[in-house]
């Protein structure tokens, strides 16, 4: 079935650092290196660290009809 030793295969997703320590990401917890940093990651979403910016008030306010 091996059509030869210098076929490559091509990965499906680049390599990356771990984006907690900077360390090799491993296939089982991409992009993470190890489940400790996948957690240490999830923790601070569930904490609320992470925070994904909305509209301001003020631009909501000048879309009201005037009274």
């Amino acid at each position: 079935m091996n059509s030869g030793s210098d076929d490559k295969v091509t990965p499906l997703r680049p390599k990356r650092p771990c984006p907690e320590c900077g360390k090799p990401s491993a296939r089982e917890t991409y992009p993470f290196c190890s489940v400790r940093c996948k957690d240490i990651d999830l923790n601070r979403w569930l904490k609320g660290a992470y925070i994904i910016p909305g509209r301001d008030n003020e631009d909501e306010t000048d879309n009201d009809p005037p009274k």
